[in-house]
């Protein structure tokens, strides 16, 4: 899927010039709303005067009080009836100035009836409606009516009345063209962010529109769990692969082994919600032909403020990997027990041989040589078998524990191996080799020391250092071996016990090896009760720790 960084969109507004300002803040239809609901305010307001002056009785003019008055109806049925969406937007302003004139008339009409406060409807209404043209001329005719109609009234301008009224438009006015061109300029930088924001929804959509497509095409199942526990995002192999083969029902889910149904609270999805994280936990889902075996892994997804929101699962369907190593453990274990017979022979004559009397000396070094290797191969055939998943690691790995000095072991592997160390250079160090007692099989445990001290020379650097160190307390013995070789990255780390496993730097070297060494060693050490583990840094080094039970079970502490 292709990267696309959405382009920075810069909110702006520019104020419309004064001639187009109803086309910028108004809409054909909004324009004659504007006209109708003004003009209804204006004829409301002078309807209820002139009820109100047919009640209490005029004192001036009363034809031409009721000429001004329908002058003013006829100009809301102007507005309400003229389809001023197709007229240009100045014709609008006829109806406000229209109605300065007819309030002009009204006061002519009833001179101390105080109907110059009406000119207040019409000069908002161009304040608010033209801008700053409407604000203007507002202001100038409705002052030209008021000086006009004092000329006719002959009103004294020595009043004070005679300056409240004209400051009170001009101060309406202002503050209306004011407020309209703020809300106005609000307005449009609304329409624009909402614009934006529309652009950003639909690049949003198209976005998520792809990730679906190409979510649901990969043949891994992915979904996304919220902190709530509901399920955000899910494609399509992801639950193909949780509903297995079968058409209809849901089958059951089974652990690694295949035969071990999972409690609700096992299913991996169950251990997601309880917060947990891992990698490549194994389920089978439903058997028979129609079995799936899946490798789910989870990582949690914590946010900058360190909040957990959820886990990305990843669910992948290694039904055929999973069949592929059953049918190599069980090419390795019928091998393995085939070739244990002919050596077991080998080494039965060959010790015949050695002990023939009258053997030349010459002859009998060469049989001794040819006894050890093939010794040594049947072991390493033992190895493989006991590593095949096809036999019981018990039945091959079987101990013989007792209590046993560990400085002695390690010696002994340490001297095996100084001659291919001292071909590279490498130093070994057993200067921290302290006393040590511990119950175990000395030969197992000497195995494990020799495939350790392998490792460490092999995959260490020419005029590297190794070094062995042992310790005893009250529970545990321990036996560390430390190296300054290629070292181990993360995914190595959690996976060098694995049998057949060789890490990414030990891929790369010339150094040749079947993976099985540390499986082994791990086994031996469990089934001491022990267990042995790894810290390394890559291009540092490595250090692997075996603990191993000081005394045996049941034995008090002296």
């Amino acid at each position: 899927m292709e990267n696309e960084t959405p382009q920075r969109t810069r909110a702006t507004y520019v104020l419309p010039a004064p001639a187009r300002w109803v086309d910028a803040v108004l809409g054909d239809g909004d324009r004659a709303r504007s006209a109708m609901l003004n003009q209804i305010v204006t004829a409301s307001v002078v309807l209820v005067v002139a009820i109100a002056g047919l009640m209490v009785g005029f004192r001036g003019d009363t034809a031409l009080f009721f000429l001004a008055v329908t002058a003013v109806f006829v100009l809301t049925g102007a507005s309400i009836i003229v389809p001023w969406g197709h007229l240009p937007p100045l014709w609008l302003a006829l109806i406000p100035l229209g109605d300065i004139v007819a309030i002009g008339v009204m006061r002519v009409a009833e001179p101390t009836g105080g109907f110059g406060l009406l000119w207040v409807f019409p000069v908002i209404w161009l304040a608010a409606g033209f801008g700053a043209a409407g604000w203007l001329g507002g202001i100038f005719l409705a002052l030209a009516a008021y000086g006009v109609t004092d000329a006719v009234i002959r009103s004294s301008p020595s009043s004070f009345g005679f300056l409240l009224l004209p400051l009170l438009l001009v101060a309406v006015s202002t503050s209306t063209f004011l407020s309209s061109r703020r809300a106005s300029a609000q307005r449009l930088l609304l329409d624009r962010q909402a614009t934006v924001l529309t652009q950003s929804l639909e690049r949003a959509r198209r976005h998520e529109q792809v990730l679906t497509e190409a979510l649901d095409r990969v043949d891994f199942g992915v979904a996304r769990i919220e902190s709530d526990g509901s399920a955000s995002i899910i494609n399509d192999a992801h639950a193909r692969l949780q509903r297995g083969s079968r058409t209809s029902g849901q089958p059951d889910v089974f652990s690694a082994d295949g035969s071990t149904l999972l409690a609700a609270d096992e299913h991996p999805l169950a251990r997601v919600r309880h917060g947990e994280a891992f990698t490549d936990a194994r389920i089978q889902v439903g058997q028979g032909e129609d079995r799936r075996v899946l490798s789910v892994s989870a990582r949690r997804i914590i946010e900058p403020d360190g909040r957990d929101s959820g886990a990305v699962v990843v669910t992948r369907d290694v039904t055929a990997e999973t069949d592929a190593l059953r049918e190599r453990d069980a090419l390795v274990s019928s091998v393995s027990h085939e070739l244990r017979t002919p050596l077991t022979s080998i080494l039965g004559y060959l010790e015949l041989a050695i002990d023939t009397p009258g053997v030349p000396e010459a002859a009998l070094e060469n049989l001794r040589v040819a006894d050890r290797n093939a010794d040594q191969l049947l072991r390493l055939v033992g190895d493989v078998l006991a590593a095949s998943s096809q036999h019981k690691s018990a039945a091959q790995l079987t101990v013989s524990p007792a209590d046993i000095d560990l400085v002695e072991i390690v010696h002994a592997a340490v001297e095996s191996i100084l001659v291919s160390a001292g071909e590279r250079g490498i130093v070994i160090d057993v200067s921290r080799v302290e006393p040590a007692r511990a119950y175990a099989d000395p030969v197992r445990i000497r195995q494990v020391l020799d495939n350790l001290l392998s490792n460490a020379v092999k995959y260490n650097r020419p005029g590297g250092r190794v070094s062995v160190a042992t310790s005893v307390g009250d529970q545990w013995a321990l036996i560390a071996v430390q190296d300054s070789g290629v070292g181990l990255n993360e995914e190595d780390l959690g996976s060098v016990f694995q049998r057949y496993y060789r890490g990414a730097a030990v891929r790369d070297s010339s150094v040749t090896g079947n993976g099985l060494g540390l499986a082994i060693s791990r086994d031996i050490v469990r089934r001491h009760g022990g267990d042995i583990t790894v810290t390394s840094v890559l291009g540092v080094g490595s250090t692997f720790s075996v603990t191993l039970p000081a005394r045996r079970p049941g034995t008090a502490t002296s």
